[in-house]
């Protein structure tokens, strides 16, 4: 009799467990099913883009009225976005590095406010810094030289970017940022010129690298397609570089640089403006407004409402 007892109570507190933990496994199992359910995303209606930086951010060199990257990535946020619509402040202003954007943006409140009020950021920055070393080291005769001088130039142009970005994120946490590289404008003309390439190459590096620190915010590079212009495969490069070998012989000469600025009529990347031979045309904006926008489509969190 005793024992019948003992095993009673045996298969009693066995099955109070089983039960138990069967409504365990289900409450935790099918919470964890809820947790991973993704949230349902809300396009916007409207979507407000602010552009902040340099000449490429005002347009410089487009022929088009209202020129530049931001009027043609606002059609084609539009275009595939069909229920968005989408507006736009261009903070743009030619020549300036990247100290000077920030002075602006912490003296100009409307600035500020558009920053604050933005879904989506976007900002050129960084050539202006490098031509000015390069204007000064790109007829040194000796490499080491001109490498030493980039490098240390590049170590104060991360202290600014850090800065910049810093001044941007405080005044807008969420939106997305989306930074451009800068390109090579001579590269048809001086392709082999080692001095050019590797000081661009490294500028952009560095930029790259500053924008890694920062949440949601994406390095868009447009180095190749409007450096090499028309000239895109490596075929095409191979034959500017055989070219570019017999007149020049790798070195630039300050003339030559004044030569291909002067020229109003013809430059031989196509993307480029004959206005200055320096800036993007409307087809180089375009091939610019391309790749940011495979950017944008790819880290869309802008386009929907922050739940």
């Amino acid at each position: 009799m005793r024992k019948r007892k003992i095993w009673f109570w045996v298969i009693l507190i066995l099955l109070l467990f089983l039960i138990g933990s069967w409504y365990s496994y289900r409450y935790f199992f099918h919470s964890e099913i809820k947790q991973e359910q993704p949230v349902k995303r809300v396009e916007r209606k409207n979507v407000k883009l602010v552009a902040v930086g340099d000449s490429l951010t005002y347009g410089q060199g487009d022929e088009e009225k209202d020129g530049g990257y931001v009027g043609i990535i606002k059609q084609k946020i539009q275009n595939k976005y069909k229920k968005t619509t989408v507006s736009t402040a261009n903070y743009g202003v030619s020549g300036d590095r990247s100290d000077q954007i920030l002075a602006r943006l912490n003296k100009q409140k409307k600035m500020q406010t558009d920053l604050k009020n933005a879904d989506v950021i976007v900002v050129t920055v960084g050539g202006n810094d490098l031509m000015q070393t390069l204007e000064k080291d790109i007829m040194m005769d000796s490499q080491s030289k001109i490498q030493s001088s980039i490098n240390q130039a590049q170590g104060t142009y991360e202290n600014k970017l850090n800065q910049l970005f810093t001044a941007i994120r405080k005044e807008n946490q969420y939106a997305p940022i989306f930074v451009m590289s800068i390109y090579n404008p001579v590269y048809t003309y001086f392709p082999d010129v080692v001095a050019i390439n590797d000081s661009i190459k490294q500028w952009n590096q560095a930029t790259e690298k500053v924008t890694k620190k920062y949440t949601k915010m994406h390095f868009v590079s447009i180095y190749k397609v409007m450096s090499y212009g028309q000239y895109q495969t490596k075929e095409q490069r191979q034959q500017l570089i055989q070219q570019e070998e017999k007149v020049n012989h790798g070195k630039v000469k300050q003339s030559q640089l004044l030569s291909i600025m002067g020229n109003k009529d013809h430059n031989l990347n196509e993307y480029i403006s004959t206005e200055d031979n320096f800036h993007p045309n409307h087809l180089g904006y375009q091939h610019m407004a391309n790749q940011l926008f495979r950017s944008m489509v790819k880290y869309d969190s802008w386009e929907y409402v922050r739940k």
